[in-house]
This record gives C-alpha cells, sequence and structure tokens, in this order.
C-alpha cells in the first residue's frame, strides 16, 4: 500500500488491484477519459452549437472530487489517464489537478498522464503541464487557414494556437494533431498539414466526424470516409502500415515521404471496438461505458454517499459489467445523433 500526498488535500491510501479491470467481453478497462469540463473557449461548428447551454458549475464535481475518482480507477487498473473537455485548460485551477494526477506517474502506479487540448491556452501552461509529469498531449487542429480556422471554430484565433503548440515544443512536450476530416473544408488541406506537422516532428491523426449532439449544420454534407481521404492521399504519399499504438483508437501508417506518422480514427467506416480498452468519466460524476451509447453509471452519488473507497470501486465494478460490445453510429439525411450529449460532455 502507498500513500499518495497532493495539493488537493490529505493524503489518501492507495491499494492497487491485483489486475485490471475486465468488461464481459474479455477486455481489460485500462485507458479513463476525464472530461472535466463541458466549457470551453471555441464553438467548432461540428462538435457544438453556437449557443450552447453549458452545466451549472454547481453541478461540477469539485478537483478534490475528482483526483479521488481518478485515484479510484488508478487503484483498480487503469494504467493511462487523459484529461480532456470541453477544454480542460480554461477550468479554474484545473493545474492542481493535474499536479495531483502527477503523483501517481512518481509513484509508479500511472504509465502516461496526458491532455487533449485545442491549444488556446498552452502557451501559458506548457511548462507547468511538463513539471507535473505530462509528455505528450494531442492538439485539435482541424486547418492551418487563419480564415477557414476562425469559421471552423466561429471565433478562435490560429496564431494564438500556433504559438501554444511552439511553446508546448520548447517545454518538452510531444505533440500529436487531431484534425477531424471534413468534406468540402479541409479535404484537400490533410496534406500541406501532415507535410507541416512532420516537419516539426508531430504526428498527425485524421478523425471521422461523429453523430453527437445536435447542430445547426447537416452532418451528411461534412462526413468525408477515410477511405476516400486514405485512397486521395496514396496518389501522392506512400503509405505504410505500421503496428505503432498509442493506447487508444488510431491505426497508423508512416508516410515514406516524410517519415512522419499518420493516424486514422474510423469510428463510422471501421470501428475500433474490438480492443477497447476505454472509459470516460464527465465533469459531474458520469461514467460512459460507449462515447456511442447512452447507458451510463452516476458514480457521483457513490463518491458522496460514503468516505470508504470500497463503496465507490463496487460502483465502478457494476459500471464496467455493463460495457457494451460497441457502438452503431450512422449519419443519414434526418440529421438526428446518435446519442443527444454533444461531444464536448463526454471529452475526445
Amino acid at each position: 500500500m502507498n500513500t499518495l500526498a497532493g495539493p488537493l488535500g490529505n493524503a489518501r491510501p492507495l491499494a492497487t488491484a491485483a489486475g485490471p479491470m475486465i468488461d464481459p467481453f474479455g477486455r481489460a478497462v485500462t485507458y479513463l477519459r476525464v472530461s472535466v469540463t463541458d466549457r470551453c473557449d471555441f464553438r467548432c461548428t461540428y462538435c457544438m452549437a453556437e449557443n450552447m447551454t453549458f452545466l451549472p458549475k454547481k453541478d461540477l464535481l469539485t478537483l478534490e472530487e475528482l483526483d479521488r475518482l481518478c485515484s479510484a480507477f488508478i487503484a483498480k487498473g487503469v494504467r493511462k489517464l487523459r484529461l480532456t473537455g470541453g477544454e480542460p485548460l480554461v477550468r479554474k485551477n484545473i493545474m492542481h489537478l493535474v499536479r495531483a494526477q502527477g503523483r501517481h506517474i512518481e509513484a509508479g502506479h500511472l504509465d502516461e498522464l496526458t491532455l487533449t487540448t485545442n491549444g488556446s491556452q498552452l502557451a501559458r501552461h506548457a511548462s507547468e503541464l511538463y513539471d507535473c509529469g505530462v509528455r505528450r498531449i494531442n492538439v485539435s487542429l482541424d486547418t492551418l487557414d487563419a480564415d477557414k480556422f476562425r469559421t471552423i471554430t466561429r471565433w478562435g484565433e490560429l496564431d494564438r494556437v500556433l504559438d501554444g503548440i511552439e511553446a508546448a515544443q520548447k517545454a518538452g512536450l510531444r505533440i500529436k494533431l487531431n484534425a477531424v476530416a471534413l468534406k468540402g473544408f479541409n479535404e484537400h488541406e490533410i496534406p500541406s498539414m501532415l507535410r507541416w506537422a512532420h516537419e516539426r516532428g508531430m504526428d498527425l491523426t485524421v478523425i471521422e466526424t461523429m453523430p453527437m449532439g445536435e447542430i445547426e449544420e447537416d452532418r451528411t454534407d461534412r462526413y468525408l470516409p477515410l477511405s476516400k481521404l486514405r485512397a486521395d492521399l496514396e496518389q501522392q504519399f506512400t503509405l505504410n502500415d505500421i503496428p505503432f499504438k498509442t493506447g487508444g483508437p488510431a491505426r497508423y501508417v508512416e508516410v515514406a515521404e516524410t517519415g512522419g506518422r499518420l493516424g486514422f480514427i474510423t469510428p463510422m467506416t471501421h470501428n475500433f471496438c474490438e480492443s477497447c480498452n476505454r472509459v470516460r468519466l464527465t465533469c459531474t460524476g458520469t461514467l460512459y461505458m460507449c462515447l456511442g451509447q447512452n447507458d451510463a453509471a452516476d458514480l457521483r452519488t457513490a463518491l458522496r454517499a460514503s468516505d470508504d473507497d470500497a463503496y465507490l470501486s463496487a460502483a465502478i465494478d457494476e459500471a464496467i459489467l455493463r460495457k457494451p460490445q460497441g457502438h452503431d453510429f450512422i449519419i443519414d439525411r434526418n440529421n438526428r445523433p446518435a446519442v443527444p450529449r454533444h461531444m464536448s460532455v463526454t471529452g475526445g
């Protein structure tokens, strides 16, 4: 038994599990994604409605409660923790939580602590992220054209994101860029983004848009199968499949002409459910066992019902036993989302 002291409160004993959590289909759950806030300083058109209604702050778990929940999952075999949002770096005092989770890295209970961000706040936080034990981050970036960037984010500033990426690299953080492939918007820009990323030592992953949450535009107008994108890229690049993995759902190729890696995340055309090792926790303490299903577990009640982590641990066990085999995303002209919640609620 080890004791982890952190900036969020008293030391708490961490009794690590004998093995990982196993779902009904024999998959080990070793990866937790935590949405620390549903708020974001962008309003990306494929992700959010322009006039979003965010959760009242009183409904959010405190940073101390998030720390306790994350620690409970780590004690049960989670080895990788990703903080997401919304935009995680807009949450007040978020670096206290990052530093608290960094103690699990120091103690050897966690293999990786990482973050998905839009990059807007990176210049301010990059050095401290590295100091807290973060070594790798994902930055969402769908275009390198400043006008198109403002259009897709509704009010974001590309230069601010690029400055954040530069600051993160100077701090020693490895960066993977995530780009949602959008028909008629950035499909012809992917080759130049690929070269730009690889020239700077960054991987690029392209992602199919997913039917989550009500938005103003018709998703069928933007949906681009990555099978088509890959075929188009192979007209000018040599793409060699490689077994490289980061713990997430991306399938990677090496680009012979650049020497860099390109990832494909294909929830629509080729889902990755057979190897899913992930669950997602929201900032209200709701656990989603699958990104594309509505079933969820209320961990906030268990968290607040007792200071004894045994009760919380049992609630987590019950939830893992309900993890489904997979999702069934469909995009059609009815424009109905597969699930009503926006991606910013569950976290990317």
